[in-house]
């Protein structure tokens, strides 16, 4: 994992796997949302069974996809309510991680 702080709330990584959750929980992340579609790609581990190990954990997690068309009102809408309900820090991934910090940018209007 690449973990790339934005500031002390928020900090993106490229895809994870379940097995990455316990080091995602240790590093003192309180609350992660994956901004990846599932079946993006063949090997990408499912939403649902990091779901399953993240609440397992005691991390609060959820799933606002970014697609090909881009970041839309909705995505930016979902986050918004993300990081109001979520404890944070919060872990945002994605393919790349760019998604993830895209996404949170955009909500950095909206919150102000």
């Amino acid at each position: 994992m690449d973990i790339r702080e934005i500031n002390d709330e928020y900090s993106v990584t490229g895809q994870i796997g379940v097995e990455d959750l316990d080091e995602i929980k240790a590093l003192g992340f309180k609350s992660i949302v994956c901004h990846r579609p599932d079946f993006e790609a063949p090997d990408q581990p499912r939403f649902e069974d990091i779901a399953a190990r993240a609440g397992e954990l005691g991390l609060d997690i959820k799933h606002i996809p970014v697609g090909p068309a881009g970041v839309t009102a909705d995505a930016v809408t979902a986050m918004v309510d993300a990081l109001d309900e979520f404890p944070r820090p919060m872990l945002g991934y994605c393919r790349s991680g760019a998604r993830s910090t895209a996404v949170y940018q955009q909500t950095l209007h909206i919150r102000a």
